[in-house]
């Protein structure tokens, strides 16, 4: 009977192309077979074994980092694995990601919910991390990322199913393949802060006082960071933009400006800036991620280039939504203005704003 059980064990592409239209939606086209678990104001998530999986064992093949098709899943009994196959012990948190785990902002949206899982779980803590993009096996995040998470849970290592030919069964898992999805704003701010008073204890941050600080005059101190990127967003002229700050901050009782290259700045530095900042401006990017670390009720100011207003779209809002959910207020916005003469090609918006997004921020 167990012979006949393992050998009615059937993969199936880990990436199912015929659902590419709507990658991201519904059961989507990752383990597009199986659905996922609803919960209110919960993000949407998997747990193998489960009733749903009738007590069997969520189980992978192959370690295909180009294409997500060339990998497969299947669903096993404990007692009747695939021939061969590999069991992985305990805890494993598996993600899919449409995005990435390198930029700030899409990392820390598909990692999350597994933060708030772990809360909502007795705050357990997995044995690996198993990172997928398109179905495509990743086996490394970007540093701010990893060492946000190893703050959060310990030193875990990211499988790289290393004997690829064999299946990899695992004990126990959990599944997100919807990043934060329908994640209430309430528990997204709970993870926020989670990640934010964990990430400054890991860096030996104890921010006692602050809010209380007085100049000599005995004005409140208000810490403002101009956060700086390089490329693409880039300010054109930083020391003009420095200049204008700088002229406006001296204007403010109490005002204390600090500018910050972000590029330049360990994990641990940026969250110290970030921590004793009560006010951030930067131009739109992945840095701004890092207002996790501000308190609640600080505020940010965000630059946007040319076409961004015009043709980016709902995701130019994603710092104005992540400051939102954590708390705090996002108090303007500039846009440089567009001239469509300006795009080499005015009658393809999506060309044209690949075109465009590559423009420094004049902002002055």
């Amino acid at each position: 009977m167990i012979s006949k059980l393992q050998d009615s064990v059937t993969f199936l592409p880990l990436k199912e192309l015929r659902f590419a239209e709507t990658a991201v939606e519904g059961h989507t086209w990752f383990l597009s077979s199986l659905n996922d678990t609803y919960e209110e104001e919960e993000a949407e998530y998997m747990y193998f074994p489960s009733i749903s999986s009738k007590g069997r064992l969520l189980c992978i093949k192959g370690n295909d980092a180009t294409d997500g098709a060339k990998n497969s899943y299947a669903l096993a009994w404990p007692d009747s694995l695939p021939e061969s196959a590999i069991l992985l012990k305990g805890l494993t948190f598996l993600s899919n990601t449409y995005y990435d785990y390198r930029n700030l902002w899409h990392g820390l949206c598909a990692l999350a919910p597994f933060v708030r899982w772990s809360l909502q779980n007795e705050c357990v803590k997995p044995s690996r991390w198993v990172l997928f993009h398109w179905g495509e096996l990743r086996t490394g995040t970007g540093s701010w990322l990893k060492l946000l998470m190893q703050a959060n849970h310990g030193q875990v290592p990211i499988e790289n199913f290393e004997n690829s030919d064999l299946p990899h069964c695992f004990e126990k898992v959990v599944v997100m393949r919807h990043d934060m999805g329908l994640m209430g704003k309430e528990n997204r701010r709970s993870v926020f802060e989670q990640l934010r008073c964990k990430a400054r204890s890991f860096c030996g941050i104890s921010p006692g006082g602050k809010g209380r600080e007085l100049n000599e005059n005995g004005a409140p101190i208000i810490r403002l960071t101009l956060s700086m990127r390089i490329g693409a967003r880039a300010f054109k002229d930083p020391k003009a933009v420095t200049e204008i700050f700088r002229r406006e901050c001296d204007k403010v009782e109490g005002c204390v400006l600090k500018v910050a290259q972000s590029e330049d700045l360990s994990f641990c530095q940026q969250v110290k800036i970030l921590t004793y900042t009560d006010i951030v401006a930067s131009p739109h990017g992945a840095q701004l991620t890092n207002m996790l670390f501000m308190d609640g009720n600080s505020s940010v100011m965000e630059f946007f280039p040319k076409g961004w207003l015009e043709l980016a779209g709902k995701a130019q809002y994603a710092h104005h939504w992540m400051a939102d959910q954590s708390g705090m207020k996002h108090r303007g916005s500039w846009w440089d203005n567009l001239d469509k003469k300006e795009c080499a090609l005015p009658k393809d918006n999506l060309k044209c704003f690949d075109f465009l997004q590559k423009w420094p921020c004049r902002s002055q």
